[in-house]
């Protein structure tokens, strides 16, 4: 009878917190760099769209309506509001082309009060 034999593997993941919440990040060498757009990115632009459609269709008549109808404050429904108005060209790359923006969620709603032209450069960093 032969003694069993073990196999050992190593796997080097590092544990790190992201949004308060734990992800596994492999070494950058070992897995291939996918990109794509943080989901909460995407989770606030769909959410500003819909307060959009309720305030353009009358469902909700001020951003005060939708802060109490979602429980948060309208200082906060304002602000990602403007996610809504983003150009056309930085939809598309973040939606369509899943191209993750280099700036932060609070620095896209400050761009998106800039004309079309410059929201592209500040949003992704170019120029």
């Amino acid at each position: 009878m032969s003694a069993p034999t073990t196999m050992r593997v190593f796997i080097p993941l590092t544990i790190r917190k992201r949004n308060g919440r734990p992800k596994i990040v492999p070494p950058a060498d070992m897995a291939p760099d996918i990109g794509g757009v943080d989901p909460h990115v995407l989770k606030a632009i769909a959410k500003a769209w819909s307060w959009r459609r309720k305030l353009e269709s009358g469902e909700a008549a001020t951003i005060q309506d939708i802060a109490q109808a979602e429980g948060i404050s309208d200082r906060y429904v304002g602000r990602m509001l403007r996610l809504a108005y983003l150009a056309p060209a930085v939809l598309e790359k973040l939606l369509i082309q899943r191209m993750a923006p280099t700036v932060s969620i609070k620095d896209m709603t400050a761009a998106a009060e800039l004309p079309w032209a410059e929201q592209e450069a500040v949003v992704y960093g170019q120029g």
